[in-house]
């Protein structure tokens, strides 16, 4: 079939939204975790074992197959009629200013979007099955197993019911509360019951996908309990200042940076000889930030090479009552999506009104101080075995590119294997 990408591709980590209001109880006997529905049945896609070698074989999957398969299997959910609302319905505007900040309108979301089952104030918290899980989620909202080939080469499996799985299967399935076209959930080892917190291997794995797809338009993103996440279930612009590292802390050839001019502090992570340097880093540091209760936010953009880590405390400030009422009666709990710049608003007149000012105040309100910041910064690089040398801090002036607004340089017309 041929599909018509009407916006860019949204793609977020299994825990950064919820999945829609279901009922509280028992999932039913069509949904993950039935054992007469197995998931290990659901078609497979493979990606390659190591992402900066070409494909070895002929017949390899293309570059854009991935993506292709993804909106094609999206699409079709939506005129199966699975999702709460429309969401390419939804009126979108970029905001005047230097930072270039997007504004949508979702009037619906916050009506028919899941509400938090969990507390705030721990960013830590045991897996509860009697609450709202990804087990739960319907067997039709899923749409592909994503497993590595233990090769260079990726490949799809329509059918994976003769295979063998040795492991609960990681899935990707429709988020039915999108924010953007093609906002899905990435959900490893669904099976396993695995809370929401970050590891080395599930952080590797979000990093294969968005090395897979390839893209510049596809992001995954990843909200920590206490930063807005809602299941307790394992763009941007903006300068930035290189911190040199003294010269042990550089052998993984990772880069690290600290964000400059923009509302929210926040660490860039960019580059390292493989995906694993990457990943052992950036997790490294999502770990110590969980175990000592610190809310966080991770963008991941550039096809995996470029993450972006944001400390936050704003669940902290309005349990304190230190969060205007003006910014409260907004509705907006800023998460991945709204730091990053993408800002989803429930009421006509804040889109109509919206500006960066206005923008600024909001996110403003999630950074830690710069006091603050400094000493987190410190505990991360001693976490992640980093040394910052004493020469003095670079300043990047490149600004990272917003997502874009309006058809996708992904393709139109694309073609899709059904």
């Amino acid at each position: 079939m041929k599909l018509t990408i009407k916006r860019v591709p949204t793609v977020v980590s299994n825990y950064q939204e919820d999945a829609g209001e279901r009922p509280r109880g028992g999932c039913g006997r069509n949904c993950l975790g039935h054992c007469c529905l197995p998931v290990s049945e659901l078609p497979v896609y493979a990606f390659k074992a190591n992402p900066t070698k070409l494909p070895l074989q002929e017949d390899a999957v293309p570059t854009d197959f991935f993506i292709n398969l993804l909106l094609g299997q999206w699409e079709d959910r939506m005129t199966q009629g699975l999702f709460r609302y429309d969401v390419t319905a939804c009126e979108t505007k970029v905001i005047p200013g230097n930072l270039g900040f997007v504004a949508q309108l979702n009037e619906g979301r916050h009506l028919k979007k899941r509400p938090t089952e969990f507390r705030v104030d721990r960013v830590l918290q045991p897996f509860d099955s009697a609450k709202f899980n990804f087990t739960k989620v319907g067997q039709e909202e899923a749409l592909f197993q994503f497993e590595n080939s233990g090769s260079d080469d990726s490949y799809f499996l329509r059918s994976a019911a003769a295979t063998v799985a040795d492991r609960a299967p990681n899935v990707v399935a429709i988020n039915v509360s999108p924010i953007e076209y093609g906002h899905v959930l990435l959900i490893p080892r669904v099976l396993d019951h695995l809370p929401q917190r970050i590891d080395q291997e599930s952080f590797l794995l979000a990093l294969h996908m968005a090395a897979e797809a390839a893209s510049p338009y596809f992001r995954l993103g990843y909200n920590s309990l206490g930063a807005f996440a809602t299941i307790n279930h394992l763009h941007f612009q903006a300068a930035t200042q290189r911190i040199p590292l003294a010269e042990g802390g550089i052998k993984s050839g990772v880069k690290v940076s600290k964000l400059m001019n923009y509302p929210v502090r926040g660490l860039v992570f960019e580059e390292g000889n493989t995906l694993n340097d990457l990943a052992n880093l950036v997790s490294s540091a999502c770990i110590w930030l969980q175990d000592n209760n610190v809310p966080y936010n991770v963008l991941i953009s550039d096809s995996g090479r470029k993450i972006f880590l944001f400390p936050q405390c704003y669940a902290e400030k309005q349990a304190l009552g230190e969060v205007s009422q003006e910014l409260l009666d907004t509705q907006v709990n800023p998460a991945v999506w709204e730091i990053s710049g993408h800002i989803v608003l429930k009421r006509r007149d804040d889109y109509e009104e919206a500006s960066e000012a206005s923008a600024w105040r909001l996110l403003a309100e999630v950074s830690l101080s710069e006091a603050r910041f400094e000493e987190v910064k410190a505990y991360i690089f001693d976490a992640a075995c980093l040394v910052q040398s004493q020469v003095e801090e670079e300043t990047d002036d490149a600004i990272y590119a917003p997502v874009p607004v309006g058809p996708s340089a992904v393709g139109e017309g694309c073609l899709v294997i059904p």
